[in-house]
């Protein structure tokens, strides 16, 4: 798998990234990761306007990170299987294709 990198990210089609997940949980590395990525300033700066908000919660509950897109559309990644670079990768291939779909529908 390729890894990707903060420079190949762009939140331009994101309205918001929700993260949640109980810090005591032995599962958690891995959204942790991707936290502290969607949060360097060089992914933030491709879109200022998207909301990130993480919510830690005691309830022994599954990691979670739930977007939603400009256009209404959400991807819910649940994290307790998952690396982070498989969501960012996600997270990456997703965006990708909504800026695809921005750009073909803006050149009819």
């Amino acid at each position: 798998m390729a890894a990707v990198g903060a420079s190949e990210l762009l939140l331009k089609s994101v309205k918001s990234i929700a993260v949640r997940f109980c810090p005591f949980e032995p599962n958690v590395r891995h959204v942790r990761e991707f936290v502290e990525k969607i949060n360097s300033k060089k992914i933030r700066s491709t879109n200022a306007n998207c909301d990130i908000a993480v919510d830690i919660r005691h309830d022994r509950s599954e990691p979670c990170v739930d977007v939603l897109f400009a256009d209404g559309e959400r991807l819910v990644i649940k994290g307790s299987n998952v690396t982070s670079k498989e969501m960012l990768l996600a997270l990456n291939v997703k965006c990708a294709s909504k800026d695809q779909q921005a750009k073909d529908s803006g050149r009819k």
